[in-house]
């Protein structure tokens, strides 16, 4: 069966998540890529991605409709939820603490800061439940929370002559599959911020990964359309 445009792009963004997600080296993509733009049929188009699992189910047929899933950080939501917790909170008097990279977040996670500092980083951490629960309290210090863009994350706290809510945000649509993060808690004379961003690897995966298929589509362009191609080609026809 022959491949629409549509499709070819769904393949596109498959290869854009699994660069981002370090499956695929730049190499690869770039070869992967031209191939799906130059692809005819559904037969050359699927074992493009045969060996590359959608975040959190299989990959999605050439043919079906619905919207690619979503990549970079928020890949395979559901094999980072559920395990043993190997933190329950942070604390830290005239000092600090910080809980990042990889770790299993509690269900309930207790974060406690005075006249000091605490870092929480989910961006690569699993978590214990779907639904999570972290509590802040600083008294004259500040805790820092940085969550990926595409985690549910919701900040109900408080400040009370200091400051409790969000900062930064980059662009990023919620993933349904993410697990839902609750920030709560109060800040006296001092502050609890929570950022939304990539980590700098993956901001550089992506980076590459939009600048190879850039290349690659001037490079289709300046090659010109053939018999079995998209757009201006099949008009011809």
């Amino acid at each position: 069966m022959r491949a629409s445009d549509a499709e070819r792009e769904r393949i596109a963004e498959l290869l854009r998540e699994a660069v981002a997600e370090g499956r695929l080296d730049m190499d690869e993509f770039d070869q992967r890529l031209e191939t799906a733009y130059k692809a005819r049929t559904h037969g050359e188009l699927e074992p493009l991605v045969q060996d590359l699992p959608a975040p959190g189910s299989a990959v999605a047929p050439v043919g079906s409709s619905a919207p690619a899933p979503l990549g970079g950080s928020a890949a395979n939501w559901p094999a980072r939820i559920g395990g043993p917790a190997t933190s329950t909170g942070g604390f830290a008097l005239w000092g600090g603490f910080n809980r990042k990279g990889r770790w299993t977040v509690a269900r309930k996670f207790t974060a406690f800061a005075m006249w000091g500092g605490g870092e929480i980083d989910l961006r690569e951490a699993h978590f214990e439940d779907r639904e999570v629960v972290i509590r802040c309290f600083t008294i004259m210090g500040g805790i820092h929370v940085t969550a990926p863009p595409e985690l549910n994350v919701e900040v109900r706290g408080i400040g009370i002559m200091g400051g409790f809510g969000e900062g930064s945000n980059e662009d990023g649509e919620i993933s349904p599959d993410s697990p839902r993060v609750q920030i709560t808690g109060f800040a006296l004379m001092g502050g609890v911020g929570v950022d939304r961003k990539r980590t700098k690897a993956e901001r550089r995966r992506l980076k590459e990964a939009r600048e190879a298929e850039l290349e690659a589509r001037s490079r289709r362009e300046l090659e010109g359309p053939d018999d079995g191609g998209s757009g201006e080609g099949r008009k011809k026809l």
